[in-house]
């Protein structure tokens, strides 16, 4: 499995828009920098078919470090959860299966 960056996304958009990088860059931050700003008010973004990010409040809770066996407090947080959308889902179990059937 392969790691694709921002860089690379950046560079392909642009290839295939004919946009200049600097260009196709500052929107794609901008885009990522929305989202973050969105998710740290609280609020749900939903991409139809791509699918929705959602903050999750998570409730303090005792846990116990492993190595000590120490009883210790964890405080309450917010998190980021991903729900996967029916485009997205479809197209990689697509290429799972393409991917499959090469390997065999």
């Amino acid at each position: 499995m392969a790691t694709t960056t921002k860089k690379e996304i950046v560079d392909r958009i642009a290839e295939r828009t004919g946009l200049k990088r600097n260009d196709v860059r500052d929107v794609v931050q901008l885009f990522l920098d929305s989202v973050i700003d969105e998710l740290g008010h609280g609020n749900r973004l939903e991409f139809r078919d791509f699918g929705v990010f959602e903050v999750k409040a998570r409730a303090a809770r005792m846990a116990q470090n492993p190595k000590t066996l120490e009883q210790v407090q964890v405080p309450a947080k917010r998190s980021v959860r991903f729900k996967v959308g029916r485009v997205m889902r479809d197209r990689v179990d697509a290429e799972a299966a393409v991917a499959e059937t090469a390997n065999a």
